[in-house]
């Protein structure tokens, strides 16, 4: 909470909610916010999926009936209660369900997205403004953001209020220029269900959008002019006045620019910083704007490497982190005193620490575990931190910490299913290294329980190898590792490896596949195939591979490419030609088709469908909105075309994930079972 010394909690009690305030330090009974009775409107039981304050923590907007749209997105219906009256109210009831509805700063006003819309419910009177009119599915989004900025930039919200709740700033996206993907869904009807929506592949074209600032005593809005930029993918308001930080990146995504709007009498805009790359800058959260009001903390691999940087409104850069490893993630800054607090993989590509800086840079200082995977969750004021931790084998665990990384308690020690995991006596995952070229390979091995290297043994791989993704991580993978110890237990031995082109070993080994997605990742992986082949206790004529995504476009390269490497290969939902994927991920690493031909044709599987080897299974769900089915229809055509014997799996309906329902314990049976048939 804001004094950085409260937590609440939605408790569930006798199949009624509540919502309850607790000491963060102090085991103190808590104070009931929200009693069981007051969640409920007009007689109708209200159940709570999430909640949140406004800004003095004296109202409560209360999210139910939360649906999914796409992997971020979603729809939900909200109640309003204020703490003073106890009162609960219906945010809107004209117009359900909504979305991205938050509280102003000032508590006066609530915001929200209703149908391409944005409105504003004014609390004292209850009248509802409409700030936009124009909005219309697969045309117009206002306040809200497309499905390829919400897949790519992970932005839902395309809106967010001045300091002084006088004016609002949002992104409207045109997108009636961008072609539309449909999807059929059979739902146990005569006919089946059609969906549309926008989705730009590489070289189409994308929304066109724009950044509008509303102000209320005005109730106009105006677009603002940000120069000829393809994306808007951040904005932000300073806690200072009325200035607002936009950032902005061309097509190719290797220039970012950000843009210092202020907006206090006549609307001004200065772009006040630029970064170029020869290949493409990334875009993630660690921006924070100082509360002086002129300068940000931002991180980049401009040196290299990862690292934090103060950039000033006046457009000067100070390094404050240094050296030859990569920043994660930046938690922010506890202004007072000077800190700043961050997470690494300074201690190797596997682990992630984390730790605290002086705003000069100096006197740097490890806050958690010195292995293992560990992340935080810092209080308002960064007085304290929630970490969690995990380790290869080992399960997470969550603790409260103050800043200098001391334990004060131990909130969650998982110690149930330790003691369940150690009742199995199960064979623990190792790391190791295989070489490719000039580079040894992160990797994890698990041998089956009583392993005898006097023997030999199949090896199943498992893998991703995308870029900013890793899997060889000194973390508990709960929703693999059980899967990964079962066909351990059946005699395989199972490895996982990080090629080149994943990340926290520096730029340029990010990024050496640049242009070239699925290249040098292809030589690594048959290359650490070779490896294995060498180790006595392998059987290398029993070599499977499985990935999913990314990793299932992995696979099916190793199927067409590795001339019989593998027996075995499972793709679930794979890419078969990047002109077939969304245009911000595909360009920001290949460009567009048009400009980089070669690159698209000689790392497209399906253009290799004839050299495929071995038993080949291929996955995909009919409802993935993320990779389409497409990619799997036409590899399955070029199978054919080649003569080539395959076997394909739908789920129908199913999305990218491949959930729900009985759906996923399928899955895995399925894949188990074609396992044990074929390698």
């Amino acid at each position: 909470m804001n004094d950085g010394l409260h937590y609440t909690k939605l408790e569930t009690v006798n199949q009624r909610q509540r919502i309850v305030k607790y000491h963060l330090t102090e085991n103190t009974t808590g104070a009931i916010l929200m009693a069981s009775d007051k969640f409920n409107y007009n007689g109708n039981q209200i159940v709570a999926d999430d909640y949140a304050f406004n800004t003095d923590e004296t109202k409560i907007l209360i999210m139910t009936g939360l649906t999914s749209v796409y992997r971020h997105s979603f729809l939900a219906n909200y109640f309003l209660y204020d703490l003073s009256t106890g009162i609960l109210v219906p945010l809107d009831e004209q117009r359900q369900p909504q979305t991205l509805a938050e509280y102003s700063p000032d508590g006066n006003f609530v915001s929200y997205c209703f149908e391409n819309n944005i409105y504003i419910k004014e609390l004292k009177t209850g009248k509802t403004r409409q700030i936009t009119t124009d909005g219309k599915h697969n045309a117009i989004i206002n306040g809200s953001t497309d499905w390829v900025y919400e897949e790519e930039f992970a932005i839902t919200k395309g809106y967010c209020w001045s300091p002084d709740s006088k004016q609002l700033a949002f992104l409207r996206f045109d997108e009636t220029a961008v072609p539309e993907f449909t999807m059929d869904f059979h739902r146990k009807s005569t006919y089946p269900n059609y969906y549309s929506f926008k989705y730009p592949k590489a070289g189409e074209n994308n929304s066109k959008v724009t950044l509008q600032l509303y102000d209320l005593p005005t109730k106009k809005h105006k677009a603002i002019n940000l120069g000829a930029n393809e994306y808007i993918p951040r904005i932000e308001w300073s806690p200072v006045d009325r200035i607002l930080v936009a950032l902005t990146l061309n097509r190719h995504q290797n220039e970012l620019t950000y843009h210092l709007i202020d907006s206090r009498k006549k609307i001004s805009v200065k772009p006040f910083f630029t970064e170029k790359s020869e290949t493409y800058v990334d875009i993630d959260d660690n921006l924070s704007i100082l509360t002086s009001g002129s300068s940000i903390i931002r991180s980049s691999e401009i040196d290299g490497y990862n690292h934090l940087y103060e950039i000033g409104f006046d457009g000067t850069s100070k390094q404050i982190t240094s050296g030859k490893w990569d920043v994660i993630d930046f938690y922010g800054i506890q202004e007072k005193s000077g800190l700043l607090f961050y997470s690494s993989a300074e201690l190797g590509a596997t682990t992630k620490t984390i730790y605290s800086i002086h705003r000069d840079g100096t006197n740097k200082q490890l806050i958690s575990e010195s292995n293992g995977y560990s992340d935080a969750d810092f209080t308002k004021g960064f007085s304290y931190f929630v970490k969690s931790y995990s380790s290869l084998n080992k399960p997470v665990t969550y603790s409260l910490c103050d800043q200098t990384g001391k334990q004060i308690k131990l909130l969650e020690g998982n110690e149930t299913l330790k003691a369940k995991l150690e009742s199995y006596t199960l064979p623990q995952k190792e790391f190791t290294t295989f070489r490719s070229g000039a580079y040894d390979l992160n990797a994890w091995i698990l041998k089956p329980k009583n392993f005898d290297p006097q023997k030999q043994y199949p090896v199943y791989l498992t893998l991703y190898c995308g870029p900013g993704k890793n899997e060889v991580v000194d973390q508990w993978d709960g929703q693999d590792y059980m899967y990964h110890q079962i066909l351990a237990q059946n005699g395989y031995i199972v490895v996982s490896v990080d090629s080149r082109g994943t990340q926290f070993r520096g730029a340029a080994f990010k990024k050496s596949t640049y242009l070239n997605l699925g290249k040098l990742e292809t030589e690594d992986i048959l290359n650490v195939a070779g490896e294995l082949k060498k180790l006595p206790y392998v059987d290398g004529n029993r070599l499977g591979i499985q990935g999913w995504s990314y990793g299932g476009f992995m696979t099916t390269l190793a199927m067409t490419k590795g001339k019989g490497m593998f027996k075995m290969g499972i793709a679930v939902a794979p890419v078969t030609n990047w002109k077939w994927y969304d245009n911000i991920y595909t360009e920001r690493f290949m460009r567009t088709p048009a400009e980089n031909k070669t690159g698209y044709e000689e790392n497209s599987p399906v253009n290799f469908a004839n050299q495929v080897q071995g038993k080949f299974l291929i996955i995909h769900g009919s409802g993935d909105d993320n990779v389409h089915i497409q990619n799997s229809y036409e590899m399955i055509n070029a199978l054919i075309e080649s003569n080539k014997t395959f076997d394909q799996f739908v789920y129908p309906n199913r999305n990218h994930g491949i959930y729900g329902g009985n759906t996923r314990n399928h899955l895995f049976n399925m894949m188990l079972n074609y396992t044990l048939r074929n390698l």
